[in-house]
């Protein structure tokens, strides 16, 4: 189980406000006394340092997206169709502060920050699932989860060095990954079914 994040009106304005420096003085103090916070109050707020400033950030992000996604009204597409306009609003929302979140990927590539990473990969997808309304309960609450991250690093990735400003190639690279999940998915499906009917039948072997 995922731990939560501390989430507080003040943390959050403070990461908003040091954004705009974050691209020179780098996910630290220094950065949100620049955006206007108080030395102690810095302290205070994110006494962890960096890697208490990252995964706040990454919290937050994924707090937007979801509030983001109720005024888009993703509800009324259909789930694979969610899970895409969900990746292409986090993106879009982030445009804003690119530089801040190219800088907050090369801190959590960082090995000393593996695990930070992997837990903020995990709540990003699984912000991406509850927002298109994902239910399950099963095993492909996991399988599903799994897919996903690998969908949504690879994108934010290519994102990062895409500089058109409609993001038009990020979309299509995007659209790419998930066609190729849904092959597999159909190929898996066809193979169950082909082992299914290998299968003897319990009966008829009694």
């Amino acid at each position: 189980m995922i731990g939560a994040v501390e989430r507080s009106a003040e943390r959050d304005a403070a990461l908003r406000a040091m954004l705009p420096w974050v691209e020179r003085l780098g996910w630290t103090q220094a950065a949100l006394v620049a955006g206007g916070v108080a030395p102690l109050e810095a302290e205070l707020l994110f006494p962890g340092g960096t890697p208490a400033l990252l995964e706040a950030f990454c919290d937050l992000a994924d707090r937007d997206m979801e509030q983001g996604a109720i005024a888009l009204g993703v509800a009324e597409q259909r789930l694979s169709r969610r899970v895409r306009s969900l990746i292409a609003l986090r993106l879009q929302q982030a445009g804003a502060h690119r530089a801040a979140v190219r800088r907050a990927v090369a801190q959590l590539a960082r090995p000393c920050h593996a695990a930070l990473a992997a837990r903020c990969t995990a709540r990003t997808v699984d912000s991406i699932w509850h927002a298109a309304g994902d239910a399950s309960a099963d095993f492909s609450w996991y399988t599903k989860r799994a897919i996903l991250a690998g969908v949504w690093s690879s994108t934010l990735l290519f994102w990062l060095g895409d500089h058109a400003e409609d993001d038009s190639a990020t979309l299509a690279f995007l659209d790419r990954r998930l066609a190729g999940v849904a092959r597999i998915g159909k190929l898996r499906g066809r193979v169950e079914g082909a082992l299914a009917r290998l299968r003897p039948n319990r009966a008829e072997a009694a």
